[in-house]
């Protein structure tokens, strides 16, 4: 299975197993941009793969988003499917992308990182400021596609 897939399953294991946490369309991801621009914090669509709502939202109408902003957590999930990395995730080596890590300082708490293990559903929520405390190694590197 290649990155990308276990990264939708991930997702998707994620949604399945919390009734708080939603996959957004992208019509519904787009009014989620506009709504946290109006709120002047700038979010990247690429930085999250799903919602946490803390009450029923409907994220097709941007006036309900805007309104209920409080009661959204946007979630980036991280995936593997190795069977050597267990639920404290050690071990586990991930990317960070520039987006991710702008969102997650621009919105502190309403963001967050779940780690999914598809292959055995391990799951761990971590912020930003947790990573980096469990961080055993920071490696920066450009990624560069032509």
């Amino acid at each position: 299975m290649s990155s990308q897939q276990t990264a939708k399953v991930a997702a998707e294991l994620l949604a399945s197993t919390d009734p708080l946490v939603r996959i957004p369309t992208k019509k519904e991801k787009r009014n989620l941009l506009m709504a946290f621009a109006s709120k002047n914090k700038v979010i990247y669509g690429n930085a999250f793969d799903a919602v946490r709502l803390q009450k029923n939202i409907d994220l097709n109408d941007i006036e309900s988003v805007i309104h209920n902003i409080d009661c959204i957590t946007l979630i980036e999930v991280k995936s593997t499917s190795k069977e050597n990395i267990d639920g404290s995730f050690s071990g586990y080596f991930f990317g960070l992308t520039t987006a991710e890590l702008l969102v997650a300082q621009n919105l502190g708490d309403k963001y967050r990182f779940i780690f999914v293990n598809t292959l055995t559903g391990g799951c761990m929520e971590l912020k930003l400021n947790e990573i980096f405390a469990k961080a055993k190694g920071i490696y920066p590197q450009w990624s560069i596609s032509f």
